[in-house]
């Protein structure tokens, strides 16, 4: 399905307004992936308002495509990005988060199912990243689109509590 800069622009926003409805605005530490445009991902700047609308912090992601691994800093006013080689924009520097202290995890999908289970890039970035995160962390997920029945899983795949799309919430 072919999306134009319209469509993502009003799903984004629906999504970003779904996420009020979830019991999550209590926490400290929101781990936001910032949007790749070229991936027509959904735009995260919704979502990146409300949180700095409530005060919370900020965190965003560097991967580290040599390691596999990403690192966490707090998002400031004073934060420099810079778009990566793979179009994701990152902090160049700034405070690092550990992945114990982050609260709430927005992940970026490709496809989810109704078990809670994710399509990613492919990569394992969040898959290890959710793996680190401290037990009580809430994992949502951001979907254009309906889940599917059953997605193929992997034993190293870490499931997500919640996805929200622009029509509803899904619950895992």
């Amino acid at each position: 399905m072919r999306f134009t800069t319209m469509d993502i622009d009003s799903f984004s926003l629906a999504i970003a307004n779904q996420s009020l409805k979830l019991l999550i605005w209590d926490k400290t530490y929101y781990h936001l992936f910032l949007t790749i445009s070229e991936k027509k991902e959904v735009d995260t700047q919704y979502l990146l308002h409300i949180l700095q609308g409530r005060d919370k912090s900020i965190v965003v992601p560097k991967a580290d495509f040599n390691s596999g691994e990403m690192k966490h800093f707090l998002l400031q006013e004073n934060t420099a990005l810079k778009t990566s080689p793979y179009g994701i924009p990152e902090p160049l520097e700034g405070i690092e988060i550990p992945s114990e202290k982050i609260d709430v995890v927005f992940v970026p999908l490709l496809a989810f199912d109704t078990h809670g289970n994710r399509l990613g890039y492919g990569k394992g970035f969040y898959d290890r990243f959710l793996k680190a995160c401290h037990p009580a962390c809430i994992f949502v997920g951001l979907s254009f689109f309906e889940p599917e029945e059953q997605l193929e899983k992997d034993p190293f795949d870490i499931p997500l509590h919640f996805c929200i799309t622009p029509e509803k919430i899904h619950s895992f």
